[in-house]
């Protein structure tokens, strides 16, 4: 058993797409492939929910459909006659779904309205990949992730109950296998014990594909990205990257902590837990060994490894009435923010005060202010950064602080922190 993962980028064309056939077809069976929507496809889906929350149903709608014409479009670069026919068919249902989640969206919450819409992308992609599958000869088996994955009610990040999970992967997709040589599913998408859709958080593709396919036992997990394999950094954030040929679990789920894209912060538990390598290949030239991540790696072996996430605001929570920020009063500030469902990238707590990075997320932070502001005074600076380099030395440190305004400074033996300006 193995698990194929693609992202958007590598289905972002017909042309993408129809470049995939030869991985399928080399790769050994029973196998599980993962897909995400088309490039930039959840994007432009959040323009929808964003439309439909603020009751700008025509609006909406208009872009609606332009997403049905781009998709039709693109499936008519792949299908031909009647099974472009049948796949339309599919999709207009799809389509139809969306536009119920816009005529309702008045009386929701965002993040329920969101989820609604946002994860219709993945249905999408999926159904026109297994029609050009099945088309090109590749049998395989559609299903709806939304069948199989049973997540709380925690919309945009949804947590997933993985013990009914399991009981539907053992109960739905595992028989599916005995006819079926290929099945195909979405990543990111969940749904709740009252059929509501859900998201597993932006990039939850990862995830979605690591947690099935331990549950299905495989015997490794691949994602497939348009890099020829794990880098020390964004290659379009800096020049100079290097490829990093093996890399262990602990050291990639650190990467993901501090905000690295490549791998989605939750993949590697299931992963590690059931021993299951897991692969970075490339989809552009699938000779490429790739890197693979594994439980042992010598540190030694590692290049200074850089994670930057743009786009913080450094919040300073200071005592009114100057009392010591103490184990009882960090408690106090910590349930603020998991109430808030605010994550903290970075902190750092003084006498009568504490700073803490954080994403910037107005719809969480400016609630989370006003709940702050009712027994702290609070500061806020825009427009930072939060640098994260391990296993650092002092010329890289040199190299990308020089020049900079550091706000905050944080270092261990192995980690380098600094939010800058």
């Amino acid at each position: 058993m193995q698990v194929y993962k693609f992202g958007g980028a590598s289905i972002a064309t017909p042309e993408r797409m129809t470049a995939l056939l030869p991985i399928i077809q080399d790769a050994a069976q029973p196998l599980l492939v993962v897909v995400s929507a088309l490039g930039k496809t959840t994007n432009a889906l959040e323009l929808v929910a964003d439309a439909a929350i603020k009751n700008e149903v025509e609006l909406a709608k208009s872009r609606i459909s332009e997403l049905e014409k781009q998709h039709i479009d693109y499936a008519a670069g792949l299908l031909k006659g009647d099974k472009l026919e049948q796949l339309k068919q599919e999709l207009a249902l799809i389509f139809t779904e969306m536009q119920w989640a816009v005529d309702g969206a008045g009386q929701f919450a965002f993040d329920y309205v969101y989820d609604q819409i946002v994860s219709l992308g993945e249905l999408l992609s999926t159904n026109i990949f297994s029609h050009y599958l099945n088309q090109e000869g590749l049998n395989n088996t559609w299903m709806d992730a939304r069948d199989i994955v049973r997540t709380n009610n925690t919309y945009r990040d949804a947590q997933v109950d993985e013990v009914y999970t399991q009981k539907q992967v053992s109960e739905k997709v595992l028989p599916v296998f005995q006819r079926s040589g290929i099945v195909v599913t979405q990543g990111f998408i969940g749904s709740t014990d009252e059929n509501n859709s859900t998201t597993l958080g932006r990039e939850g593709s990862d995830y979605s594909a690591a947690l099935i396919g331990s549950m299905l036992g495989a015997e490794k997990v691949s994602i497939w990205k348009d890099v020829e394999g794990l880098l020390n950094a964004d290659p379009r954030l800096f020049s100079d990257t290097q490829k990093i040929p093996e890399i262990s679990f602990y050291e990639v789920i650190e990467m993901a902590y501090y905000g690295a894209q490549v791998i989605h912060p939750k993949t590697i538990k299931p992963l590690h837990n059931n021993g299951i390598p897991l692969y970075v290949k490339c989809f552009l030239d699938k000779s490429l060994p790739g890197t693979v991540i594994k439980p042992e790696v010598a540190t030694e072996n590692y290049p200074p490894i850089i994670v930057l996430k743009k786009d913080q605001v450094l919040l300073q929570v200071i005592s009114k009435d100057y009392s010591f920020v103490t184990e009882d009063v960090l408690s106090e500030i910590y349930e603020i923010f998991a109430r808030h469902k605010v994550k903290i990238n970075i902190m750092q707590n003084a006498a009568i005060s504490l700073v803490a990075g954080v994403d910037n997320r107005e719809d969480k932070i400016g609630p989370l202010v006003e709940d702050l502001k009712q027994n702290y005074n609070v500061r806020r600076n825009e427009r930072a950064e939060l640098l994260t380099i391990r296993h650092y030395d002092e010329a890289t440190l040199q190299k990308l602080t020089t020049g900079r305004k550091v706000l905050l400074e944080q270092k261990t033996r192995r980690t380098a922190q600094f939010v800058l300006k």
